[in-house]
């Protein structure tokens, strides 16, 4: 005879189980978002690589052109980038059920913090895509049109190109989450303000190597990434003053969802 489960057992099991069905629900509701937006995408993903496309065009001799290596690189291409395109702009509604999933199982206190750091997260993301895009992209493919041996017509195959920027998009969007890491390692009790203040000059020369790596071998390029990582990092001890952590007040010492009864 197989062992009777206990009360204990089945009251373990249970939430675990409640907690895979909303975690399903979350991923579902993430995923029919993304797919909703990328099917209204899906008609202009020729006109969004194109625009895509724009700052390495603009540097193109007038006689050179993309080209598409892969015999349904034509096709599958620009749809490819409309997909990618819809992650991007579901980013918060993928916030937003990663948030609901946990919120629950946050203290007041916590909530009140983790909120505004997904939204300035967001944020800081669309900031770094938007600044790869307008302003790097053109000093970056000026310089590498330019860089051109003699003889050699510049003609880009669309895939590699689009595998490039998607990841300079990453990069930089993660680059500036630089301020929300800031702001975490402080507020998990990790490092301080002042012993971040203390490792400025650290931080500068790590900002220009990262900019050394991620950008094309010229003084210009490279000060452009690093000096904003290096304002971000600013801007993120700013704020991680504020994220100082203290002693919690002694009816936020659970969370919100569990009452003081549940626990005798």
């Amino acid at each position: 005879m197989g062992k009777s489960k206990g009360p204990s057992d089945a009251g373990v099991e249970q939430p675990l189980i409640s907690h895979l069905v909303e975690l399903r629900s979350r991923i579902l509701k993430i995923i029919v978002g993304v797919l909703l937006v990328f099917m209204g995408l899906a008609p202009f993903a020729n006109q969004i690589y194109a625009y895509l496309a724009g700052p390495l065009t603009a540097h193109l001799p007038p006689s050179a052109s993309m080209i598409a290596i892969d015999v349904a690189s034509p096709f599958f291409t620009p749809f490819k980038l409309a997909l990618f395109v819809a992650i991007f702009i579901s980013v918060p509604l993928i916030l937003y059920q990663v948030w609901a999933f946990v919120a629950p199982g946050l203290y007041r206190h916590e909530k009140k913090f983790i909120l505004p750091l997904l939204l300035a997260s967001t944020l800081l993301f669309y900031l770094g895509i938007a600044f790869a895009y307008f302003v790097l992209f053109p000093l970056v493919f000026g310089f590498l049109t330019a860089a051109a041996p003699e003889g050699v017509e510049v003609m880009t195959d669309i895939t590699s190109y689009l595998d490039f920027v998607l990841a300079l998009f990453f990069a930089f969007g993660v680059s500036f989450q630089v301020p929300i890491a800031t702001i975490l390692l402080v507020w998990v009790g990790l490092v301080t303000p002042r012993g971040l203040a203390e490792k400025r000059p650290y931080v500068i020369v790590a900002a220009f190597v990262i900019g050394a790596f991620l950008t094309p071998p010229d003084v210009i390029s490279q000060t452009l990434l690093a000096v904003p990582m290096w304002m971000l990092f600013e801007l993120g001890l700013l704020f991680s003053r504020l994220f100082v952590p203290r002693a919690a007040p002694k009816d936020d010492a659970l969370p919100e969802g569990i009452k003081q009864g549940d626990q005798e």
